[in-house]
């Protein structure tokens, strides 16, 4: 049975169990299936037969939680009346729900926002950003309000995207809101296929949806999409799915640079998209999409000095100063293991997130006179649009486990942040280099709501199989 909000303080809303309660003519008579000749009020023509209310309680009203609104409606008269205006409820939707519908469009089909309010409801746990993951490959979900409609848009990477430019979403489910009926869930996978039934269970941290279209049967086990002349390989299965949430990382003036998601090139066929977040003494890269799991975890207290840029020219001096920092952190980390009697070797950073940056700040970064930066001879790297200069260098190291593999495996390299929007990482042994860009899309409903959230987020996007 679908879910609603109780707004029994302000009239009934379809599908309350309290509806009989403040009912008034016309919905009595809806409820016992005749026709009602009571002439109906618009939105706030209620509100003002009993005298217009003062700007300053309209806009105390509209600012509060729609969640907490029936109960001021049964406070008095005043506020029941008030809470009839339409504008108050304009408002909860939009900063709530992110509608921007307009009141025209609404009157056309015969909605009042507060009647969209109670639809979205049930729905307001699934609205943001998820990963789904399909038989090891994730990919990212966003999940939106398009006008009456809630729309699951997924990551769709193409091999002619630039690193720097927008992330491209596509269609994969949404959910229908009507007046009179519940709301219906379509897919809209499938090749040739059009809009049709699929199955919805949803929790707070995590939703499902199952499709048994024959359509979608047609393109497994592996779905081929031609891209101007090239093909790309999308894994995708349209059993059960998992949708699991994310959230982008808390952000602190001391960060040094601001956390979210950035995209880059992992292999040589389409882009990868990661989050960059920072715990104290570390920061981290996890990546979101893609097969394997892959963590760059950055050592902000292991600065390397880049000599006016000429430790770039110098591959054995680079690959030396790494090695030194490396072999001491590794006993480093055997010795706290002695001492606390974990087997753990990695995951400092888990300790302390959205704490101030215990190595170097972002006004240092920005104060930090910026120096030339050029491929050291022998690094390979698919994209070479990367920034001609640099403002800093740390030791770093990129963790990745390969599907099928239990044991991770460690490379120790270079991360280099160029400016607020990109940054590098050069696997030594591989001689390789990969060049993050910042995603420029934004995204509504991805705060975290606590620092113990989000810490639990990240944990079980690496512990995912």
């Amino acid at each position: 049975m679908e879910e609603r909000a109780c707004l029994c303080g302000l009239g009934s809303s379809p599908g309350c169990r309290c509806r009989q309660k403040s009912q008034r003519p016309a919905e009595t008579a809806v409820a016992k299936g005749k026709r009602c000749h009571h002439k109906r009020q618009r939105p706030g023509e209620k509100a003002a037969a009993h005298g217009k209310p003062a700007p300053a309680e309209k806009h105390i009203f509209a600012s509060l939680p729609g969640t907490d609104l029936p109960s001021l409606a049964q406070a008095c008269t005043k506020f029941h009346h008030i809470l009839h205006i339409d504008s108050i409820w304009r408002r909860r939707c939009r900063e709530e729900f992110g509608v921007r519908e307009n009141l025209q469009n609404l009157e056309t089909i015969g909605m009042s926002y507060r009647e969209v309010y109670a639809k979205l409801f049930p729905y307001r746990h699934i609205l943001g950003l998820w990963q789904l993951d399909t038989e090891h490959y994730r990919t990212l979900v966003n999940v939106v309000v398009d006008g009456l409609c809630i729309t699951g848009w997924t990551y769709r990477p193409s091999l002619n995207t630039h690193v720097s430019g927008p992330i491209h979403f596509k269609p994969s489910f949404r959910i229908r809101l009507r007046k009179r009926k519940s709301a219906k869930v379509e897919c809209m996978e499938g090749l040739g296929s059009r809009p049709h039934h699929r199955h919805m269970q949803i929790r707070k941290d995590r939703f499902t949806t199952q499709c048994k279209s024959t359509y979608h049967g047609r393109d497994l086990p592996r779905r081929l999409r031609e891209e101007r002349g090239r093909v790309l390989e999308d894994r995708q299965r349209y059993n059960w799915l998992t949708y699991r949430r994310l959230y982008l990382p808390p952000s602190h003036p001391d960060d040094l640079i601001r956390p979210g998601l950035f995209q880059y090139y992992y292999d040589a066929f389409h882009l990868k998209i990661s989050m960059l977040s920072f715990h104290g003494k570390y920061a981290r890269v996890t990546k979101i999409t893609g097969v394997s799991k892959k963590t760059l975890e950055i050592h902000l207290m292991r600065r390397i000095q880049l000599r006016d840029g000429e430790i770039f020219g110098n591959f054995t001096e680079l690959s030396r100063v790494v090695q030194e920092i490396d072999e001491q952190v590794i006993r480093e980390q055997q010795q706290q293991q002695q001492e606390d009697g974990t087997e753990e070797s990695e995951g400092h950073g888990w300790q302390s997130p959205a704490q101030p940056s215990a190595g170097e700040s972002g006004a240092a970064a920005s104060e930090e006179q910026p120096v030339p930066f050029v491929l050291p001879m022998g690094v390979r790297s698919i994209d070479h649009n990367y920034p001609e200069t640099c403002r800093m260098c740390f030791y770093g190291v990129d963790t990745v486990t390969l599907p099928g593999f239990t044991d991770p495996r460690r490379f120790p390299g270079v991360f280099i942040l160029f400016d607020e929007n990109h940054f590098g990482f050069i696997w030594l042994e591989l001689k390789y280099f990969f060049l993050y860009s910042r995603v420029q899309n934004t995204f509504q409903n991805v705060e975290a709501p606590s620092l113990q959230a989000f810490l639990d987020m990240l944990k079980n996007i690496q512990c995912i199989p």
